[in-house]
């Protein structure tokens, strides 16, 4: 890789942080490590990564709030962020992506499936083609693709990324019913592993800022952008 793109890695774990450390730094990342949450949020801000691997449970900060943490901050609402936990539960998953979290993996972690993922999300290209139509108008609902905004009733308001970029294909292709596997392909692509689940949090969230007459749940089958009678 040409540029060199940044990672940072946080695990309480040393000799976690030392595996990942080595395998990364041998295929041209830069590498930043944080042992717990505190010191993770502080060296985010700093050197501004592309990507974080973050381990869930770690003394003083868990992963979860040091994830809440990151996203608060600008210039992080855009980074990407894995959670590497040994913690299998569904509402630890859960809570994961509700923090602001893109993907999730479950540890032992294998080097050469890791660093595949990673390749994979590094060499993605934008899946959104960009529309003859830059601008959605619905009922009180204004959606500017050009300045990734969204207005609804007067009042101006900004999505994180894939938010918008949900709401956006959503609209553009009023009454459609997608798969939850269909919005997955289009939003974050084909290259990137991510879970069904990540969609019905997104959904959520937007539905929780624009309203819930916007997208509907197709039960069994999926979600599609309606105003409702």
């Amino acid at each position: 890789m040409d540029k060199k793109n940044k990672v940072l890695v946080v695990d309480d774990e040393q000799d976690i942080l030392e595996m990942l450390e080595y395998n990364l730094k041998k295929e041209g990342y830069e590498v930043f490590l944080a042992c717990d949450g505190i010191e993770a949020v502080a060296k985010a801000k700093e050197h501004l990564p592309n990507l974080i691997l973050l381990d869930v449970m770690m003394p003083k900060m868990d992963g979860i709030e040091t994830c809440r943490r990151i996203r608060e901050v600008s210039k992080l609402k855009e980074t990407y962020i894995i959670f590497l936990t040994a913690r299998a539960e569904e509402f630890t998953e859960i809570a994961a992506f509700e923090a602001g979290a893109n993907d999730y993996l479950s540890k032992p972690i294998k080097p050469r499936a890791l660093l595949s993922r990673l390749a994979a999300f590094f060499r993605r290209e934008p899946q959104l083609e960009e529309s003859k139509t830059p601008t959605v108008i619905i009922g009180d609902l204004v959606i500017d693709r050009t300045s990734y905004t969204v207005t609804k009733s007067g009042t101006k308001m900004v999505l994180p990324k894939k938010e918008f970029e949900l709401l956006y294909f959503l609209s553009l292709h009023p009454d459609v019913v997608y798969s939850r596997e269909d919005l997955l392909k289009f939003i974050w692509g084909s290259d990137v592993f991510v879970v069904a689940r990540t969609i019905d949090v997104h959904i959520r969230k937007v539905r929780e800022k624009i309203g819930e007459e916007y997208i509907t749940t197709v039960k069994g089958i999926g979600y599609k952008f309606s105003l409702q009678e």
